[in-house]
């Protein structure tokens, strides 16, 4: 299911409407016959057995961590160093919190050192991304861990993100991650660990949720939603939020009636917008990231509106506030019913 939009002229949001798409088949799920071999990155990895000693390092992610938890299988994890201040689920950041971290300790470049990895004597390692693996920021490659009988896995969205010489499908298939990225990365999971069934049925309650509320939108006109994190100012290279676009964040905002007015942009170009782009763009609704349980989405909402008193959303005071559901993970369906909330009162 997609959200698509139809308008008079190209580009003109204002008369352009929100169009319902035809939700997709749902998934159905198998018992896991090993020894499993998957195709990884390009890589093959083999499984003679649902892994039960897992590691999963940082990438400054939640998507694998949560992901686990969601599919109840957190018991396989041996040490996992992903946290998150704040989370759309009530429940999540108590949940993550009590995963066991095996000890571990980040390095500079905030990931796990191969040493610690190592010496744990896991079965999987996950990263987030292909540059997990990546021995310049002090960790264990792939090849190393292959060499140690450890398998791998990058979570298959972000098989590009780092890799030295990604493959082309790789490339593409980054450039179009969107919210069934989350549910390959579910699928995925559930083949490996043989908990299929479990991945299905989360698969098909987020998109009976999606379609509820593509239902409840669909001929509403189409609304500008800008994104920003205030407390990632560390990401904009002009001290200003950290505005996000592209990917997962373009379709969750197109699934909840939307369009991002920095949608397709890549991170480089997101990290040198300026206050006069933030001021030209259109914004009927704002959408606040939070990162840290201390932040408080109405003060930053607060501070926009007056530096921006131009948007639309400003004169209206509409917004909502996201964390963790707008990334790669099992949540992302919260994200597009808030945002479709507070776009449409869907």
């Amino acid at each position: 299911m997609l959200m698509t939009t139809s308008a008079c002229g190209k580009g003109d949001t204002a008369s352009a409407v929100v169009t319902q798409a035809s939700a997709p088949p749902p998934v159905t799920a198998a018992p896991t016959a090993y020894p499993l071999t998957i195709d990884n990155c390009g890589r093959k990895v083999t499984f003679d057995r649902a892994p039960s000693r897992v590691v999963l390092l940082n990438g400054t992610s939640v998507a694998e961590v949560e992901s686990f938890i969601a599919l109840g299988i957190v018991d396989r994890v041996l040490a996992n160093s992903q946290s998150y201040g704040v989370s759309d689920d009530p429940a999540m950041v108590a949940k993550v919190a009590a995963v066991p971290t095996g000890g571990l300790t980040l390095n500079q470049n905030y990931e796990v050192p191969r040493e610690q990895v190592l010496a744990l004597k896991p079965d999987l390692v996950i990263s987030t991304w292909a540059g997990g693996f990546d021995e310049k920021i002090g960790s264990a490659d792939r090849d190393q861990l292959a060499a140690a009988g450890i398998n791998s896995f990058v979570t298959p969205a972000n098989c590009a993100f780092g890799a030295p010489v990604p493959r082309p499908e790789d490339e593409a298939r980054y450039r179009a991650q969107s919210v069934e990225s989350s549910t390959e990365l579910l699928m995925q999971l559930g083949q490996v660990f043989d908990v299929q069934q479990r991945a299905a049925d989360l698969v098909n309650g987020t998109r009976s949720e999606l379609a509820e509320v593509s239902r409840r939108i669909s001929g509403k006109q189409t609304k500008s939603v800008l994104v920003v994190y205030p407390g990632m100012s560390m990401m904009n290279n002009n001290g200003l939020p950290a505005v996000f676009g592209g990917g997962v964040y373009d379709d969750i905002i197109a699934r909840a009636g939307g369009t991002n007015p920095f949608g397709g942009k890549s991170t480089a170009e997101l990290a040198e917008i300026n206050a006069e782009a933030l001021a030209s763009a259109k914004v009927d609704v704002l959408v606040i990231g939070l990162f840290q349980a201390s932040e408080k989405a109405e003060l930053f909402a607060d501070d926009l509106f007056r530096k921006f008193p131009q948007w639309e959303a400003s004169k209206t005071r509409t917004f909502t506030s996201v964390s963790d559901s707008i990334y790669l993970g099992p949540l992302n369906a919260i994200a597009v019913r808030k945002i479709a909330d507070a776009a449409h009162g869907a």
